[in-house]
């Protein structure tokens, strides 16, 4: 097994390589306006890193988001891209903020919440680490407080937030390694729990076609 995992669905660009048995090659870089420009490189780095090369890539695992909508496609259309030119590799999509949830290696019940813009978080609920007891939403801090009141709050979100989110807590950042790691125990595990390697928007984009639009192209 070797597996290729990215994530552009927060301001964090990673990618990481899997071997099934630990992660052997890592990269992050944090630009909220550069994941076009950042993704591509750091595949190459981690693969050069790894003293492998692309057609080694068994499977491909890829954050779905929830994310705004621009830098969130990046990661996947790359990963599908990826797929094809590797003669159909599986895709593996997983929630962006199992990745999070992941990573923060907590036990108890708490949340996991990243910056959505527009004064919102997007956020779930998780029993433990490994187990999320919520869909993806996106609200308003003040909205969710009382509901995640004395509960641990991992990632930007959260830590954007202190007044709504008193327990906030790192990782602030998404990482691929941890991605790739929990997609590396679902697939020893039989393969469940993936998702199709689709965006995970939420709400509609922030580009909007301005009202009273001109149409001059011929009917």
């Amino acid at each position: 097994m070797l597996l290729l995992a990215m994530d552009t669905a927060t301001p964090a660009v990673t990618v990481a390589l899997h071997d099934g048995t630990a992660v052997v090659a890592e990269s992050t870089s944090v630009d909220a306006r550069r994941h076009g420009e950042l993704l591509l490189p750091a595949v190459d780095r981690v693969l050069k890193e790894a003293g492998t090369a692309l057609d080694a890539v068994t499977g491909i695992v890829v954050g779905v988001g929830p994310g705004p909508y621009t830098g969130l496609r990046v990661g996947l259309v790359t990963a599908v891209a990826f797929s094809s030119a590797l003669g159909g590799v599986p895709v593996h999509g997983l929630c962006t903020l199992d990745g999070l949830a992941y990573a923060s290696g907590l036990e108890g019940p708490f949340a996991v919440a990243t910056d959505a813009r527009r004064k919102e978080v997007y956020w779930a609920r998780y029993d433990d680490a490994r187990t999320r007891v919520t869909d993806a939403s996106v609200d308003r801090p003040a909205d969710i407080a009382a509901e995640l009141a004395g509960l641990p709050v991992v990632g930007a979100g959260a830590l954007l937030y202190p007044d709504a989110f008193p327990d906030a807590r790192g990782p602030e950042h998404q990482s691929a390694a941890a991605l790739a790691a929990l997609a590396a125990e679902r697939i020893a595990a039989g393969g469940e729990g993936f998702l199709d390697p689709l965006p995970m928007y939420l709400r509609r984009p922030d580009a909007q076609v301005p009202k009273n639009y001109k149409v001059v192209t011929p009917q």
